[in-house]
């Protein structure tokens, strides 16, 4: 893995370059240098904001990705899940875990708290809902950046993101994402075939997250109706997104991938609520169905749902103007196209690899920067759900600059704070603002 880092490396950064629309502006190709400032020859230490599996997972393999690593502080609004990972952690990585309780945080500020200790590198890995304002403090502070997807879960939310992700750019800061799929070895050397013209000019991507029933954690007596919410945020729109934006990203983001990020014109969709109507689940969708249009009459077809006893469809068919691509994102790679072509290679840990290749770069002073390209995939989602809730065909642009928001202000935050949840989307009948 690392012998061939560097053609990977160039590649995801040749093949990921942001494609935007007017109503952003900004161009990365325009950004001043990176700054030397930001290399680190000695200990790299690094903070997790956000204690649940992901987060952890990710604090974990941050620890493998470099040897003088060390992971210094912690912060979540739960207690629980802070003390269940620092003991995983600990039980995994004993050597390079160096948390005295001084930097243990708990609480709505807890990011903040850390963010003023002396950490280098920062693990955003809270619910969706928390990540704009939790990337910004973050750039605001100086600190490199893993952030997990999605990045926003409204539009306001991105376009938060976009100004937050220049300004990294400006300092030199890393910013890298957790669209794990663009570290994984059988895809990039898939998509590096396809975007060199193995099945000629894509024109169509059909793409699936189609999945069973998630977690959920009952509810126990002494937690307030606000507290249920934060313990089971996957099924309130306002803090996940719906699923389409939480988990379904990942597709769309390898859509994103085959279209050379290039954003699409417009999207129409459907999407409702069937088998998972139990007020426990809140307000979000349990499946959706969506058809983005790119210019040149290129299309990608998006489906996904959430429903216990379905069956189950993970992957991503293309087809170009030569031929057709097939990928079944565990499973399965393989071109038909001017020439027949399987993926027969070893495979990576595509997590770990998301962070050996960020660690290296803020060691070899050019800091990885995925800020742009995790905004524009983060967008598709919204804009999906968008077009579902409300029935409406929308352009990318109307939706970017929509002015609906979902959640309250970071600074907002306080176990006292009663959200409103919104009642389930009616296609023809909520709005789009």
């Amino acid at each position: 893995m690392k012998k061939d880092y560097k053609s990977r490396r160039e590649f995801i950064k040749k093949s990921s370059s942001a494609v935007l629309t007017s109503a952003v502006g900004f161009n990365i190709l325009s950004a001043q240098p990176l700054s030397q400032r930001n290399i680190n020859s000695e200990t790299l230490k690094v903070g997790l904001i956000g204690c649940g599996g992901r987060g952890t997972g990710a604090a974990l393999q941050a620890s493998k990705a470099d040897p003088n690593v060390i992971i210094t502080a912690m912060a979540d609004i739960f207690r629980d899940r802070l003390d269940k990972s620092y003991e995983n952690l600990k039980l995994e990585n004993p050597d390079k875990l160096k948390v005295d309780e001084g930097h243990k945080f708990i609480g709505f500020d807890s990011y903040r708290k850390l963010l003023e200790t002396d950490v280098d590198v920062v693990i955003l890995a809270t619910p969706p809902n928390f990540r704009p304002g939790h990337l910004a403090a973050a750039v605001e502070a100086d600190k490199h950046i893993f952030c997990e997807k999605p990045v926003a879960v409204d539009a306001p939310g991105i376009r938060s993101v976009i100004e937050t992700a220049k300004k990294a750019k400006e300092k030199g800061l890393a910013m890298m994402s957790g669209f794990c799929w663009r570290h994984d070895t059988p895809k990039i050397d898939t998509y590096q075939r396809i975007l060199d013209g193995a099945i000629g000019d894509v024109h169509t991507v059909y793409n699936t997250y189609n999945t069973g029933a998630l977690w959920f954690h009952e509810r126990q007596p002494q937690w307030s109706d606000f507290e249920f919410q934060m313990r089971n945020w996957l099924y309130y729109t306002w803090i996940s997104g719906d699923h389409i934006t939480e988990q379904a990203v990942h597709s769309l983001d390898l859509m994103a991938w085959a279209m050379s990020d290039e954003v699409p014109l417009k999207a129409t969709g459907t999407g409702g609520r069937q088998s998972r109507t139990e007020e426990q689940y809140g307000n979000v969708y349990d499946h959706f169905a969506i058809v983005y249009e790119y210019p040149n009459g290129k299309k990608g077809f998006h489906f996904s749902r959430q429903q216990k006893d379905c069956s189950r469809a993970y992957h991503v068919e293309l087809t170009g103007s030569q031929g057709t691509s097939y990928i079944d994102v565990f499973r399965k790679h393989e071109i038909k196209g001017k020439e027949k072509w399987k993926w027969r290679g070893e495979k990576n840990n595509m997590y770990q690899n998301e962070h050996d290749t960020l660690f290296a770069s803020i060691r070899k002073g050019d800091p990885y920067f995925d800020g742009i390209r995790m905004a524009n995939s983060t967008m598709l989602a919204i804009l999906g759900r968008m077009v579902a809730y409300t029935g409406q065909t929308l352009t990318w642009d109307e939706a970017l600059n929509s002015q609906e928001v979902l959640g309250p202000e970071l600074e907002a935050f306080s176990w006292d704070l009663k959200w409103p949840m919104k009642e389930v989307a009616k296609p023809g009948i909520t709005k789009f603002s």
